[in-house]
């Protein structure tokens, strides 16, 4: 009984306690909330060096890559710096069997041998600004949670209208402490981003999906990017006519290393966590959520996996996928795992226990908090079943790319049947089909997905609650006595879906009455029922449900904060521009087990395969060891450092992010985190949390002495 006691306090105390290297800050607050603490830990610049809306500072040089990484400003010209494998979709899209830049690299001779990468976006943010009294204007403790949300939304669209009239910008308001606060964002949305250069796959991706998530890592993350703009340095569309950018600022490269417990900040867009949620969400993430998604893509990655293993083609199609599938798969392993390890449940009921109290103990409290966690616990007790039906869809009923393929007509055969329709909206919309047809045939396998389907939805059929499951599955007990693998085999043998020439050549002879043909198209009929069966019964829920969890967790986090008035709360990450801070540090994954904070060209060569893809070596690479020539990028110990893990608080968003010491240079690229310490969306451990970096030295010997772009190293601003 004692030593549960103590195990309880522990827990408590683990809790509540302020790490240093803990918590993703807003970076406009960081004056009054942190500054004392980083220049402490050795931050060597003022706030408004890092943040400033009155002179340049080094949020100028940070952008959004994409829709869910970072990149950072390397150069006056508009060179940015990313990970690999944020670019890793440009640069598939970009690669064929005669031009594969994943698996040779590529690097453009000149600027104008850089490449378009349509579609590709940057994001710049401009300021930031505190509107919560504005969102918040108009509601009252009266209203019910849907007039509350209406009101909110009626707010925060006239903020963000008022907010941005030039061209090129964007406002966004985006909800803190789950919608207890709520900040502007106003940023510059590039267009035009061009393909500069990135290495090989054995280079980039060395390790492949075995080293991901784990420590020690050897790989060399990084890819090149430049932002074009028009003549006036503005924000354009795609142009022959645009011009490289020039940045407000641009980061300083320092390549005179670090040592153990040197001061480092991760300045970028992390995207989600939930470190303030209760017990129950941290018990259907763990132990119902991740088991369920992790069982689904393992049985894709098997199948795709098995097909890139000896077929070129193949893997060129389907290596963005593939590592998209596993990178998530990877992490909610270890997920899970640190969850367990921390015993996470038990330490979030012992601060729930202590709350119950706090809301006990005033009349004042009881009167908004009383009821509250066992509202919580019920809503998502009664959530599960819809939840885990949500993940079967979307991890199995939609994983099936010719189901999603297949979804994308229903639109056209809304239109098609729609009397009102004109003969102009159905030539423009078969047109786009025409496109979208080239695009997806491009990079699809049909035997890959032949394989998927019977698997996905055997899967589906036996897991989800029966009386959630598409009704597709009575047309497969009636008509083939409940026999998925030959339904799928019925599928595949009669859609037209499955066959550019035949779809292309249905598109050319097209008439109104040959959308029945549609209609009836086996692939389609599977997607309708999946989809539909989604939008109209259990997304519904889902929101529904949603929605009570967002108005109880943030009464909850208001009192979090109300009961916990001394201590500082940072926001969970939401893809707004933050700052991390901590220390250059190893860490002791297990009893008697203790890995240095940095990794060298030395472990390269060791895990060198020649008959696994993820770990061949190319011959210049091995030549440049053995030779020993690293040029000045040497670490002072004579050795090519590679990769090193720091004390940073980082996520999924966080990909691409600077690392930067206490005089604001970069020395590294963040791109992972080590495998004990992905827990850390819902809680972190000073003990096992770990970014993993990669040296910026690698990336510039790289550049420089395998890749020869000296034209590259030229633009940069490099402290020796």
């Amino acid at each position: 009984m004692k030593r549960l006691i103590l195990i309880s306090l522990l827990l408590i105390f683990r809790l509540h306690l302020s790490y240093a290297e803990e918590g993703m800050w807003i970076p406009m607050l960081i004056e009054q909330l942190n500054l004392k603490q980083m220049t402490d830990l050795g931050l060597k610049l003022s706030a408004e060096d890092i943040y400033s809306v009155n002179h340049s500072s080094l949020k100028d040089a940070i952008v959004q890559f994409g829709g869910g990484c970072t990149a950072e400003i390397i150069s006056s010209s508009g060179l940015i710096l990313t990970n690999h494998h944020c670019g890793y979709g440009a640069i598939q899209r970009q690669s064929s069997l005669e031009h594969d830049y994943l698996a040779d690299g590529f690097w453009a001779p000149s600027v104008a041998d850089e490449l378009p990468a349509p579609g590709l976006t940057v994001t710049l943010l401009v300021r930031m600004e505190d509107v919560t009294e504005g969102v918040l204007q108009g509601v009252t403790s009266f209203m019910n949670q849907f007039q509350r949300n209406q009101r909110i939304t009626q707010n925060i669209d006239k903020i963000e209208k008022e907010s941005v009239r030039e061209p090129g910008y964007e406002a966004k308001v985006k909800p803190f402490f789950y919608g207890n606060q709520y900040y502007l964002i106003i940023s510059e949305v590039f267009k035009d981003v061009r393909l500069v250069g990135a290495p090989p796959s054995s280079i980039g991706k060395f390790g492949g999906d075995t080293d991901n998530w784990m420590w020690p890592r050897h790989t060399g993350d990084f890819s090149l990017f430049r932002i074009y703009v028009n003549k006036n340095n503005e924000p354009a569309a795609y142009s022959k006519e645009n011009v490289p950018y020039r940045p407000k600022n641009f980061l300083p490269i320092s390549i005179r290393g670090y040592k153990k417990d040197d001061f480092t900040f991760v300045f970028g867009y992390p995207g989600n966590t939930r470190e303030y949620v209760t017990s129950f969400a941290v018990d259907l993430t763990a132990f119902s959520e991740n088991p369920l998604r992790i069982g689904l893509r393992q049985k894709r990655l098997d199948i795709i996996n098995d097909a890139m293993k000896d077929n070129r083609k193949v893997r060129i199609q389907y290596s963005a996928k593939a590592a998209g599938i596993a990178n998530y798969w990877k992490k909610m392993i270890g997920e899970t795992r640190g969850i367990e390890r921390l015993h996470t449940v038990a330490t979030k009921n012992a601060f729930e226990n202590r709350f119950q109290s706090w809301a006990d103990s005033s009349i004042e409290n009881r009167s908004r908090f009383r009821g509250l966690l066992p509202a919580l616990q019920t809503v998502y007790k009664n959530y599960l079943p819809v939840d885990l039906s949500s993940i079967y869809i979307t991890e199995a009923g939609q994983a099936i790319e010719i189901v999603k393929f297949a979804a994308g007509f229903r639109d056209f055969i809304k239109l098609a049947t729609d009397k009102k329709s004109t003969p102009e909206s159905l030539v423009v919309c078969i047109n786009n089909l025409r496109k979208s047809t080239r695009d997806f045939f491009r990079n699809y396998s049909l035997s890959i997905d032949q394989k998927l389907m019977p698997a996905l939805l055997t899967a589906m059929g036996t897991g989800m609650d029966e009386s959630l499951k598409p009704d597709i599955f009575h047309f497969i007990d009636k008509k083939f006595g409940g026999d998925i693998i030959a339904y799928s085999r019925y599928v595949f043998e009669n859609s037209i879906l499955i066959d550019s020439t035949r779809l292309l050549n249905f598109f050319s002879s097209f008439t109104p009455k040959s959308i029945r043909k549609l209609e009836k198209d086996p692939a389609y009929q599977l997607a309708f029922s999946i989809y539909s069966r989604q939008e109209r019964d259990i997304a519904p829920k889902t929101m529904e449900f949603s929605a009570t969890i967002d108005s109880l967790q943030r009464i909850y986090m208001a009192g979090q904060m109300q009961m916990q008035r001394n201590h500082i709360f940072y926001p969970d990450a939401n893809l707004s521009l933050r700052i991390a801070y901590g220390k250059v540090d190893d860490y002791h994954p297990a009893d008697g087990v203790t890995y240095q904070y940095f990794t060298t060209l030395a472990g390269v060569m060791q895990k060198e395969d020649s008959s696994i893809y993820d770990y061949q070596v190319a011959p210049k690479l091995s030549e440049l060891f053995y030779c020993k020539d690293f040029g000045k990028y040497a670490d002072a110990d004579g050795a090519m450092h590679v990769a090193f893990t720091a004390s940073n608080h980082t996520t999924g968003g966080n990909s691409g992010s600077p690392v930067l010491n206490g005089n604001g240079q970069l020395i590294g690229v963040n791109f992972d985190r080590n495998w004990e310490g992905t827990m850390s969306d819902l809680m972190y451990d000073p003990e096992q949390c770990r970014n993993i970096t990669l040296d910026i030295r690698y990336c510039l010997f790289i550049i420089d002495k395998m890749a020869g772009a000296r034209r590259l190293i030229n633009e940069m601003r490099i402290i020796e």
